[in-house]
């Protein structure tokens, strides 16, 4: 068997409530995602957050925008003009520090949301002119705050990529604090990284020969600084967007593990199918199920303990895009 998708701890995602079909939105409204409650929902525990309504607001309620400096707006109704920002960043003071303990490996949010959207959202300057510059008001705080938990919008996770590279960095985030609650040890680190050599890879050779470089040097660093320099790098690896071609030259990094063993009818078949999915005829699932198979077949230890051959839940179906 290769290493299992599913991590020990839960994995709790954080959430804009109207995302989940709670009908907290200013209209009265939601705004639910299906793939989020029907298909992703069955792996995570949701942690639904409204910042507008835990602040205090009605719903239904005027609806509000971000206005004055982009780089510090106000948060106020878009009609009458009323100043809810000092209600806001109190009660986000008191959340953050509510959600510390909650271990969280990630946090969805609602796109162009002045309180919880993560980029593009408008700000209106002088003159009322709206430009797509600000980031809503809690999700920014939240991000300055936890900067390495995984946060996405809603609308990015359409994108078929993106939406497997957000799961797949909450999945990963999961399995390194898995792995430290084990105890950190130097050990535990070093084989926590075999284990995720070729995914990483997968996201470009420089953070990978990086990452390389710092655990051969474990032994010169303390514990602390070394596991801390560890996870900045790996969440910053894992930002950098894979593509077809990236993952085709790990996939024949892995065939030449068993090449020795293959016959000759088997090379070429493989040979075709990777090559089928480098130019997008094919998606990932293909080529990683026949790797697999050989995997088992022959039984190739290294590989078998890959990450990348099973990084989340197959049921998700993340691979199936072409």
């Amino acid at each position: 068997m290769t290493k299992t998708d599913l991590p020990d701890g839960p994995i709790r995602i954080l959430v804009s409530s109207c995302l989940l079909g709670e009908k907290v939105r200013y209209d009265g409204g939601h705004k639910r995602d299906p793939f989020l409650v029907e298909t992703l929902g069955r792996f995570v525990e949701f942690v639904p957050v409204c910042p507008e309504v835990e602040c205090g607001l009605p719903t239904p309620r005027e609806a509000m925008r971000l206005a004055g400096d982009s780089a510090d707006p106000r948060l106020v109704t878009s009609k009458t003009g009323v100043d809810h920002t000092g209600k806001m960043q109190g009660w986000i003071r008191g959340k953050l520090q509510d959600l510390e303990g909650l271990d969280l490996c990630g946090y969805i949010c609602k796109k162009d949301s002045p309180s919880s959207g993560m980029e593009r959202v408008k700000v209106y300057g002088e003159g009322g002119i709206p430009a797509k510059v600000g980031a809503g008001m809690f999700t920014k705080a939240f991000m300055d705050r936890f900067p390495l938990i995984p946060v996405e919008e809603e609308g990015r996770l359409q994108d078929p990529v993106l939406r497997e590279m957000f799961v797949e960095r909450v999945f990963t985030l999961r399995r390194l604090r898995d792995r430290i609650r084990q105890g950190k040890s130097r050990g535990n680190l070093v084989e926590f990284h075999t284990d995720h050599k070729l995914l990483i890879l997968t996201h470009g050779r420089s953070r990978y020969a990086e990452m390389g470089k710092l655990v051969a040097r474990a032994k010169e660093l303390p514990l602390e600084e070394l596991y801390s320099c560890y996870l900045h790098l790996l969440m910053e690896a894992l930002r950098l967007r894979t593509t077809p071609a990236k993952c085709a030259d790990v996939l024949m990094h892995m065939m030449g593990h068993f090449r020795q063993f293959l016959t000759s009818d088997e090379k070429q078949e493989l040979l075709e199918v990777i090559g089928r999915y480098r130019i997008r005829l094919i998606p990932l699932v293909v080529p990683v199920t026949l790797i697999l198979h050989h995997v088992r077949k022959y039984d190739v230890a290294y590989l078998k303990r890959q990450v990348f051959l099973n990084p989340h839940p197959v049921e998700l179906m993340l691979r199936n895009h072409v």
